[in-house]
């Protein structure tokens, strides 16, 4: 079947077979011109081994008289060229709120940080993950100025709804009011849908011109080098009233849409969605076969690591990961522990009971924490997500362990089938920023700090310092999960249960056997491995040292990856992986 076919018969699914016909009338020149600017078809996409994603902002690092994109570049190139694969880019649009998620003009660079040749020069060392505000877009953009002043090809870019309407259904992420009032120029009021912010402006994807205007947003993307695109907040894109308006029929034909229109013109661009929601739900953007996204976050991961380290049982854990699995072998999981916002807590919803996700509340307002919360349909409110940096979340104030407990985390998510993402406040050892909640009043700034370059390098030549700890073991990690061929996307994948406090991840291909071990308790665990590895003595290959499997003893927090394979044992002097350096 054609790319005009299937958008016809996608099109007809979203919008009735003559609107469809519109639709497609209006969106088929877009995509001929791409065809004809991008030349022959590229290669599809594909994710190995040697893909790690690096999360930032555009201005997570500044120095004085330079670009924070250019800065970004010094230290990118610097220190993780040739072990990062992706650089994510949270949005670096001109923005009004939400740290850039609010975006005022889709095509272009905020002049904040930079400008496009900034964004272009990272594509000579790495690939270029771009943030598709798909949702959403700002107040007091002018596309919001021509809707409210009804000009040609904006009079429906937003959805006005009679408050009076039945809105209970509707699925909220925020506890906010769903609906704002604003001031057309005609005098009257429109209660515009908002589901994120009264300063963020749902697009009303009912309306051709949206579809036309989006689209032409993806491809300029496209154009400008991204390798990936972040359908963010996706699961909100269709509104009907009456229905809760998440994961509809229409919001995965629009995935699918996309998705076939750069099979036509960049078959090598991925995209990934972004939807915080219990993981039934956020693997079935999978589609089938991969008609939908290439990758889907791993939205369950975080909140069920910590509470694994939080409680030292991986019961719970690995009862979960046993069941991690794709739906062909076009896609995979993006794996994540941290990001720009919090951790989220949907997600633990039918693998811990109300008591276990209180208790992880609290643990993180201890911690200096913040919770945000999300409206339920009786009225109350739960929790949405818990704002906190992730290092703070897993020590859990116990700082006389050092780093090893958060490397442990770490090294827990690097081992898991998919593709491993950092972002760059784990990377480099942020603490909860206090002063960042003090000055914006945003719970979320906790993890969004704006480090000063110079200081953040003399941090990191400082050997002992505890960022340097952190990002040395870390770079360390990298370097070794990116050069063993079983830690491939779909390599082999097996959770074994050898002990409650001990996270067994065994990954397997034609060429290597690896067996990744995590303690996450703070009392030495001993396991033996000889059913699984057999007698023959292994490499771990985050230390370099010889392990023995009968039995093998994990020191509180230690992670190893043991190399099956390994054999040159004809060394003179063989170190155990248990002893002191």
């Amino acid at each position: 079947m054609c790319i005009r076919d299937k958008l016809e018969t996608l099109l007809a699914q979203i919008y009735g077979a003559e609107k469809g016909q519109q639709a497609l009338a209006r969106i088929m020149p877009i995509i001929a011109r791409q065809v004809q600017r991008a030349g022959p078809n590229r290669c599809r996409y594909h994710f190995s081994e040697k893909d790690v994603v690096l999360i930032t902002y555009g201005d997570s690092l500044r120095q004085a008289d330079q670009r924070p994109l250019q800065t970004l570049y010094r230290f990118t190139r610097q220190y993780l060229s040739g072990m990062v694969s992706h650089i994510h880019f949270l949005p670096f649009f001109p923005y009004s709120s939400d740290d850039g998620f609010s975006v005022i003009d889709f095509f272009a660079i905020d002049p904040a940080l930079g400008d496009w040749n900034d964004v272009a020069a990272f594509r000579a060392d790495f690939n270029l993950m771009i943030d598709f505000v798909i949702n959403h877009f700002s107040a007091r953009s002018p596309w919001f100025d021509n809707y409210l002043n009804r000009r040609p090809g904006f009079t429906d870019f937003a959805l006005a709804v009679d408050p009076a309407a039945d809105l209970s259904a509707v699925v909220r992420p925020r506890a906010l009011p769903l609906l704002t009032a604003f001031e057309r120029a005609d005098g009257k009021t429109a209660y515009v849908w908002t589901t994120f912010s009264a300063d963020q402006i749902d697009l009303n994807y009912h309306s051709l011109d949206v579809l036309e205007k989006m689209v032409s947003v993806m491809l300029f993307y496209v154009q400008r080098g991204a390798s990936i695109l972040r359908l963010d907040a996706i699961a909100y894109l269709w509104k009907e009233i009456g229905a809760n308006c998440i994961h509809r029929p229409q919001t995965h034909a629009m995935v699918k849409v996309f998705r076939e229109i750069l099979n036509q013109v960049a078959p090598d661009v991925a995209l990934i969605t972004e939807t915080n929601v219990p993981h039934a739900e956020n693997i079935s953007y999978f589609g089938s076969d991969g008609d939908e996204a290439q990758m889907v976050y791993n939205f369950t991961l975080p909140p069920l690591l910590l509470h694994a380290f939080a409680t030292e049982n991986a019961t719970h854990l690995t009862q979960w990961a046993q069941r991690l699995e794709t739906r062909s072998p076009a896609t995979t999981f993006f794996n994540f522990t941290a990001s720009h916002d919090g951790i989220g807590v949907r997600p633990l919803e039918g693998i811990l009971p109300r008591a276990e996700i209180d208790r992880l509340v609290d643990r993180v307002q201890r911690c200096g924490g913040r919770v945000s919360w999300k409206a339920d349909s009786d009225g109350s409110k739960s929790p949405y997500e818990l704002n906190i940096t992730y290092i703070d979340a897993i020590l859990g104030g116990q700082n006389d362990m050092g780093p090893a407990k958060f490397l442990a985390s770490q090294a827990i998510q690097y081992a898991l089938p998919g593709v491993p993402a950092t972002y760059i406040h784990s990377l480099l050892g942020s603490r909860n920023w206090q002063a960042g909640v003090a000055q914006t009043g945003a719970a979320r700034a906790i993890n969004r700090e704006k480090l000063d370059y110079d200081e953040l390098c003399g941090q990191l030549q400082r050997r002992r310092s505890f960022r340097a700890r952190i990002f040395n073991s870390y770079l360390n990690m990298i370097r070794a999960r990116i050069a063993q061929p079983a830690f491939a996307p779909h390599a082999g994948f097996a959770m074994l249960a050898l002990d409650a406090r001990v996270v067994a991840i065994q990954r397997h291909c034609a060429a290597q056997t690896l067996l990744a071990l995590t303690n996450i308790s703070a009392r030495p665990v001993s396991v033996d491995l000889r059913k699984a590895l057999g007698s023959q003595p292994c490499r771990d290959l985050l230390s370099g040292r010889v392990c023995r499997t009968d039995p093998i003893t994990l020191a509180p927090f230690q992670s190893v990856w043991l190399d099956k394979a390994w054999v040159g044992l004809q060394s003179t002097v063989i170190k155990e992986c248990n002893d002191d350096d």
